[in-house]
């Protein structure tokens, strides 16, 4: 699961988490846990069968629950209420359902995130249900790991804004089981362009880097984006 450690209790809630914050947070625990279970298990086919069966009632129960529309996945009007010293920049908790950060996703990475500024910084181990080439990450994983860290780095300079272009170089195989830092940084910015680099770091070594370019939206873009996706 991924956490900020630098949080603003004073903020409300994901508008579809309030009053079961907790109790969210505990389901999607057990989610991650079938989720690295059932890329493992080799159960027999009875037991296979039976378990899915169990899985579709879970779900069918859930989805009495769901609202039509549904409420937006990440609440974009705070995407750039962060001041440099990291306060209020609990992004894990703004983007609660993100597909790499989202704190009540179960598919997000298993990373933590925090802001040092000037960096932004993601530390975690990845395991099995991440795996891409025997024993390694998936270069894929890496990219998304790289495209928010970054975007956290913006933040932390007050230039948050959408992914323009990523370049990934993929200098030497990152392994799983082994705790992961990665890192990012504003390296320069030109108008509402900005350019944005990071490293990952295991072992001591550089294993992959990333370049990005981004452009910055002021809250007036980013209230006008949300309107959008309503």
């Amino acid at each position: 699961m991924v956490e900020v450690h630098v949080t603003n209790t004073s903020e409300p809630p994901h508008p579809a988490l309030a009053g079961r914050e907790e109790e969210s947070a505990v389901l999607m625990d057990a989610i991650r846990r079938l989720i690295a279970v059932a890329t493992a298990t080799t159960a027999p086919a009875d037991a296979t069968l039976a378990a899915a069966r169990e899985l579709e009632s879970v779900a069918d129960a859930l989805e009495r629950h769901v609202p039509d529309p549904p409420l937006p996945k990440t609440m974009l009007h705070l995407a750039d209420g962060a001041r440099a010293d990291g306060a209020g920049a609990d992004l894990a908790g703004r983007m609660a359902y993100d597909i790499v950060i989202g704190r009540h996703n179960p598919m997000a990475l298993p990373l933590e995130v925090a802001l040092e500024p000037p960096k932004a910084l993601l530390r975690g181990t990845f395991t099995r249900p991440y795996e891409g080439p025997p024993g390694c990450v998936h270069g894929a994983v890496l990219a998304g790991a790289f495209d928010i860290v970054c975007a956290a780095a913006n933040v932390i300079a007050g230039v948050a804004g959408p992914t323009a272009r990523l370049e990934i170089v993929y200098r030497r195989p990152t392994l799983l089981g082994e705790p992961c830092v990665f890192e990012g940084e504003v390296e320069a910015r030109e108008g509402r362009r900005v350019r944005t680099v990071g490293r990952l770091l295991q072992r001591g070594r550089v294993t992959v880097e990333a370049t990005g370019d981004f452009v910055h939206l002021d809250r007036e873009d980013i209230a006008r984006m949300a309107a959008q996706m309503e």
